[in-house]
């Protein structure tokens, strides 16, 4: 079966009117049943999304963006540093004198130098 991608609007009113049904009485299997989604879902959007605006929901989603974006970057400057100081001292001696490579445009490199 083909997976449906809602956006955050959608889920959002999905879940209201969902609140709404079970506060009038009825039961969740039906509530869900009645919007086409599993119960499974329902309670992973509602751990997700319940009691958000629409708004906030957006930036929750631009932010998890940015972080996951800001932990790659991270990572790749960690790496780079593990090799900068993995690297003989006289090529790191000769690293600081020497502007030809991108990692070496550093503001710091003569604290690798051992």
């Amino acid at each position: 079966m083909a997976r449906k991608r809602y956006t955050v609007e959608q889920i959002i009113a999905k879940l209201r009117e969902a609140e709404i049904e079970l506060a009038q009485g009825a039961k969740t299997p039906q509530a869900c049943r009645k919007r086409g989604i599993s119960e499974n879902t329902y309670y992973r959007w509602r751990k997700e999304y319940g009691g958000l605006r629409v708004d906030q929901a957006r930036r929750l989603k631009e932010l998890e963006r940015e972080n996951g974006r800001l932990k790659k970057l991270l990572a790749e400057t960690m790496l780079e540093v593990a090799v900068a100081r993995s690297l003989p001292s006289c090529w790191a001696a000769a690293a600081s004198r020497c502007r030809g490579s991108a990692w070496l445009d550093w503001p710091s490199n003569a604290q690798f130098v051992r």
